[in-house]
């Protein structure tokens, strides 16, 4: 048994702030802080228990959440959040999690226990929350962040072997390296856990947002101080000790991308590693780039768009033929209602823009992720909007859950950052931050 320490966690938030990144390129997100923010106050006691996980999580003392199980009836699920087809599961709120700000999400499956955790980013650090029961979710515990000085406090969060991989705007953060085994058997109150180790190889410090090729074992930051804020390469292959592969610089600024080994129908790239990249640099593009031979990255090809705004991020569909592509400022920019552009990838060194869809809602579009054909959009304050793309280019909105009930703005006011579709209890179960209301666990009907 480990030795309980404890950490007293405090914020007190009086005063609206403007968050701006100027020297990463991001156009600066308008958030006033007292409209989401929250002064959080929560004592966490580290505590761990040796044994069998699933054992021990049967008998464990869990977290009690916020709110509990509520259907989605007639358009309505506990009598507050609009929804069409999702039912609610269980939420944690910001207290719960020892939160003033929540932001991105992601998540892991224990090869060994079976157990499926959400990891979800904020002011404080990242937070790891067993799911297994996700009417009843657990907070384990929290990794702190690395500091808290300078710039904008979102992090972003991979996993690749058993490792979480935690990146940050603020100044010096650097990668955190996680050994996420080191959950196991943790029960009781919430843990503090320690980084395992702390990648800053290539002049990385802060960054925007990061990327794992599972298949090649690499990681890839994007919108940090080094490689121009474009792609920063590194060999993740021991997992907790990153080494620095490569840069590619050359399209500038980089706010997100999607690095797989390309199987689609372009002949000529087929068994390359292609990154797929979301570039607001230069007038706004999806960028995609060669990157097998990380000291010698060859740009294919580079796209802008009419109605832009930000290019932000996007994800493949599953067969690598079609790009779905979220713009962040161009609902702000140009008045449009909500708007996911869909670009054919057949031809790396020409994509072409084939659907403008737009699902006649109002607020800014966000992270969007796709597993089978299914895309999980997380639109801030509309909530997680479900899109049906077997006949892609083609898409339709089929379901949604509204975590921001207050309104529907075009604002960066609060709602949901990101969702997590690809735990175990695949096809079911989605994770979704929320920005002012902490964790919630949601069901996918059908």
């Amino acid at each position: 048994m480990r030795l309980r320490l404890a950490l007293v966690a405090l914020a007190v938030l009086t005063t609206n702030v403007v968050f701006l990144g100027p020297s990463l390129g991001h156009p600066g997100n308008l958030m006033e802080e007292d409209s989401y923010k929250r002064v959080a106050a929560r004592k966490i006691v580290s505590h761990a228990i040796a044994g069998d996980a699933l054992e021990a999580r049967a008998s464990a003392e869990v977290t009690v959440p916020t709110e509990g199980p509520s259907p989605c009836v007639d358009g309505m699920s506990a009598g507050t959040y609009p929804c069409d087809g999702i039912d609610m599961l269980s939420r944690l709120s910001l207290a719960d999690l020892g939160f003033t700000f929540v932001n991105d999400i992601w998540g892991w499956t224990d090869p060994q226990t079976g157990i499926d955790y959400a990891l979800m980013g904020g002011s404080e650090g990242v937070a790891i929350v067993d799911i297994s029961r996700p009417t009843n979710p657990d907070f384990v515990g929290m990794l702190p962040t690395h500091t808290t000085a300078g710039g904008d406090f979102w992090r972003d969060i991979k996993v690749y072997q058993n490792h979480m991989y935690v990146g940050s705007e603020n100044t010096g953060h650097g990668i955190q390296v996680f050994d996420l085994t080191e959950v196991r058997g943790v029960t009781g109150a919430p843990v503090t856990f320690s980084a395992t180790n702390r990648y800053t190889g290539g002049g990385v410090g802060n960054s925007h947002n990061i990327h794992i090729n599972e298949d090649t074992g690499y990681l890839y930051v994007v919108g940090s101080g080094s490689c121009s804020g474009g792609l920063h390469m590194a060999d993740i292959s021991s997992p907790a000790s990153p080494v620095f592969a490569g840069c590619f610089a050359d399209h500038g600024y980089i706010h997100d991308t999607q690095c797989v080994i390309y199987e689609g129908p372009d002949v000529d790239h087929q068994g390359s590693e292609i990154c797929f990249n979301s570039n607001p640099a230069g007038g706004n593009n999806v960028s995609i780039v060669d990157v097998s031979d990380k000291a010698n990255p060859v740009a294919l090809g580079r796209m802008s768009y009419a109605n832009s705004g930000y290019s932000h991020q996007g994800w493949l569909t599953n067969d690598q033929r079609f790009f779905i592509h979220g713009d962040e400022l161009d609902e702000v920019g140009h008045g449009i209602p909500t708007t996911t552009r869909v670009w054919d990838v057949r031809d790396l060194e020409n994509p072409t823009l084939v659907n403008v869809f737009t699902n006649g809602e109002t607020s800014i579009d966000h992270n969007i992720y796709v597993e089978g054909n299914v895309a999980y959009a997380s639109n801030y304050t509309t909530g997680l909007r479900v899109f049906d793309i077997r006949d892609i280019p083609s898409m339709s909105e089929e379901l949604f859950f509204d975590v921001y009930p207050q309104n529907d703005n075009p604002t960066f006011e609060g709602g949901t950052w990101s969702n997590y579709p690809y735990f175990s209890q695949r096809g079911r179960i989605v994770a979704v931050s929320s920005i002012d209301r902490g964790l919630f666990i949601l069901r996918v009907r059908g």
